[in-house]
């Protein structure tokens, strides 16, 4: 046996911790910049690292998961990722338990004890923090936001962005304007 066999493995780790290292930054600038603005998305971002973390101390001391774990730091990354690249369409469960590699059934459980919500309510809070950076950043009409935000129409965005922050997206977006 020679030594090429090795090289592939070390640079597949190396590769593997990159990528773990390099999502974990992601989800502590996200926890960062959003801090002051939206606890709420700076506190999934930071549950999200400490599962990523946790996941791994567990892979490497050889320590069996528990079962009622939920999901590991390469499927929480996959899974933010297809959410937020993809956000414009519909997004099912199925897709998302596809990018996971589980079950339909598996993956929302695992989803729901990772993220502390169904993955339905975590999409519609990804497209109103989209929706919500639209409009600080751009001059847009709500119903264009809407749209490129992956709601259905502006009635559907005003609905959902009531019931979130309990006032209209228009009063919402004058409030920052005048800050």
């Amino acid at each position: 046996m020679d030594g090429s066999q090795a090289t592939p493995d070390i640079s597949s780790t190396d590769s593997a911790f990159g990528y773990l290292a390099s999502s974990l930054a992601q989800l502590l600038e996200v926890v960062r910049r959003e801090l002051e603005h939206d606890r709420e998305a700076a506190k999934a971002s930071l549950a999200a690292a400490s599962t990523i973390l946790q996941s791994e101390i567990e892979r490497h001391s050889g320590a069996k998961p528990s079962a009622t774990a939920g999901l590991t730091g390469w499927q929480i990354a996959r899974v933010r990722a297809f959410i937020d690249k993809n956000l414009h369409r519909t997004i099912h469960t199925r897709d998302l338990s596809a990018v996971a590699r589980r079950s339909p059934a598996h993956f929302s459980r695992s989803f729901k004890l990772t993220f502390g919500e169904p993955p339905h309510a975590y999409v519609v809070k990804r497209r109103l923090e989209k929706a919500c950076n639209l409009m600080v950043t751009s001059a847009a009409s709500l119903s264009e936001i809407a749209l490129s935000a992956g709601f259905s129409d502006q009635a559907h965005l005003c609905k959902l962005f009531r019931q979130a922050f309990g006032q209209s997206p228009a009063n919402w977006r004058r409030e920052r304007e005048m800050q």
